[in-house]
């Protein structure tokens, strides 16, 4: 049972403020990954120049993607730790190009560090997207509180190197209310930090510091975290435990071989039904490697969601 944060009987905020943006949650919004690393697990080194970074931000564009999502940090397991100037040196030129280009378009900078933050938001970044929702940096509350951004908080326990991989993945009695108690507080203490908690999103962050079956339970029950209250973001892009999923069926060839058997660019389809599956519990913004597929999955049950009940 989640002890201090019993979820409420009000409908989650469908109204989420970045910067002087207000962001309507009226239909699923999709955040596209643009890494521009060269080590990132599913796409490490392809968008790693600021030419094909911004090509690609176009083209995730022209696909719907309604956020960018910048980053300059790998977070997948095993990853080591960015000096915080070669991470500005590979973000910055991309935002500052995607701002000039695309006025209208919502950023995302993607990172733990507040300098980074801060350099970003002066480049013209909506959003902070946190993925130790503040717990590495004490001064990133104060970037985004002072900057007015909107916050992505998500849920993980343990520092860059080993937040993605099993380390930190035990937890006490009911593993997803463990992760939503968490998280909640998390939220409560940005809320302290003086940050409004309609610039608040919380992504319960599926893969980090979880098992795959921890993630599927998680999604099963994702209720649980909407109906906290915050808007909720999920990134289950080309993750393991969706590969897993998609590898289980009794006679699938590629099922004795694991998930490495399974190129990350075919694991879209799968990304795309566990996204359908969180907007049918109440999830809003999805991020995703491939905004087309998610995006055209998403625009398809959307109606299916709003159709009213028919009369007995």
């Amino acid at each position: 049972m989640i002890s201090e944060h019993e979820p409420s009987a009000a409908e989650p905020s469908r109204l989420w403020r970045a910067g002087s943006r207000e962001i309507v949650l009226d239909r699923p919004i999709v955040a596209g990954i643009l890494n521009v690393t060269p080590d990132s697990f599913s796409d490490g080194g392809n968008f790693f120049s600021p030419e094909r970074a911004v090509e690609h931000a176009a083209r995730m564009i022209a696909e719907g993607a309604d956020i960018i999502d910048v980053g300059g940090e790998s977070t997948r397991p095993g990853a080591t730790i960015v000096d915080e100037r070669e991470e500005i040196r590979r973000a910055i030129p991309v935002i500052r190009e995607i701002r000039n280009r695309f006025p209208d378009v919502l950023i995302s900078i993607d990172t733990t560090k507040s300098s980074v933050a801060r350099a970003a938001i002066d480049a013209g970044v909506d959003i902070v997207n946190d993925v130790s929702a503040f717990r590495l940096d004490s001064e990133m509350p104060l970037v985004v509180r002072e900057s007015g951004c909107g916050a992505i908080l998500m849920h993980s326990r343990g520092g860059i190197e080993e937040m993605a991989t099993y380390a930190h993945a035990s937890y006490e009695g009911d593993a997803v209310a463990a992760i939503v108690d968490e998280l909640v507080a998390s939220a409560d203490a940005a809320l302290e930090k003086g940050i409004d908690r309609d610039r608040i999103v919380l992504d319960p962050g599926f893969g980090f510091s979880k098992l795959s079956s921890q993630s599927m339970a998680l999604l099963s029950r994702l209720e649980l975290l909407v109906e906290v209250g915050y808007p909720v973001m999920v990134g289950t892009s080309r993750k393991r435990f969706v590969t897993e999923a998609m590898l289980r069926p009794s006679g699938n060839s590629l099922e004795k071989k694991g998930a490495a058997a399974l190129p990350v660019e075919d694991r879209d389809i799968g990304t795309a039904a566990m996204n359908v599956a969180a907007l049918i519990r109440g999830a809003r913004i999805f991020r995703v490697h491939n905004v087309r597929a998610t995006r055209r999955a998403l625009d398809a049950v959307w109606p299916v969601i709003l159709a009213p009940p028919l009369d007995d």
